[in-house]
C-alpha cells in the first residue's frame, strides 16, 4: 500500500515561498512598531499580510480539496464524508478569522 500523500506536496516550494514571503511581512510590521510609523501605514500593511494569508489558505483548501477529498470519495463512503467535514470545518474557522 502507497503511502498518502498530501495534496500540496507537488508545490511545497511555492507554498513554502508564499510563507516566507508572510513571514517578512510580519517582520517589516515589527519595525514599523519600532520605528513608531503612522497607525494608517501599519494597518495598511496587516491589510496585505492578511490578504497574503487568505490567498494561503485558499490555495491549500483547494489542494485539499482536489486531493485528499476526491481521494476519500473514490475510497468510500465513510472516508469521504469524514473528508468533507474536516474541509466544511476548515472553511467554517477561515470564514470566522
Amino acid at each position: 500500500m502507497a503511502e498518502h500523500q498530501h495534496g500540496y506536496i507537488q508545490r511545497k516550494d511555492d507554498y513554502l515561498k508564499r510563507l516566507r514571503r508572510i513571514e517578512g511581512q510580519a517582520r517589516g510590521l515589527q519595525r514599523m512598531v519600532e520605528d513608531e510609523k503612522y497607525c494608517i501605514d501599519i494597518l495598511t500593511q496587516v491589510s496585505a499580510m492578511t490578504k497574503a494569508l487568505q490567498s494561503f489558505s485558499l490555495g491549500l483548501l483547494e489542494e485539499h480539496m482536489n486531493h485528499c477529498v476526491v481521494d476519500a470519495a473514490r475510497a468510500g463512503d465513510d472516508e469521504a464524508r469524514e473528508k468533507v467535514s474536516e474541509a466544511v470545518e476548515a472553511i467554517s474557522r477561515l470564514v470566522r478569522s
